[in-house]
């Protein structure tokens, strides 16, 4: 994170969270804001990436919003069926070397 004063405010909101004084959804809607409103934060490409980390940290799992665990559920049974289907052409490549080994052999026998 590029702005100082971001940094600070999510130190003193984290403390306030810790204590319960104050929600873990009212800290992420207040970094939230703080990002839409600071000429810093908006120019900062990577300033959403370390927030939704944060969020993860902070919000429990219940507290995400719907749509946002939606989402994630989505992505991780994407990378789960791309790993399957990478698994199974590992498999059907060792299928086909078996096949030319066959292959040859029978035309060994052949000339013999």
């Amino acid at each position: 994170m590029q702005c100082e004063r971001l940094v600070k405010m999510i130190k003193s909101w984290y403390l306030h969270v810790r204590e319960e004084t104050m929600a873990p959804a009212r800290m992420v809607a207040f970094m939230e804001k703080h990002i839409d409103t600071c000429d810093i934060c908006l120019d900062d490409p990577d300033v959403r990436g370390e927030v939704a980390k944060i969020t993860e940290l902070v919000l429990p799992e219940s507290k995400i919003p719907k749509a946002v665990r939606q989402q994630k559920m989505q992505e991780e049974s994407l990378a789960a069926a791309e790993e399957e289907d990478d698994e199974a052409e590992d498999t059907s490549d060792d299928d086909d070397e078996t096949e030319e080994e066959e292959v040859i052999d029978d035309d060994e026998e052949d000339f013999v």
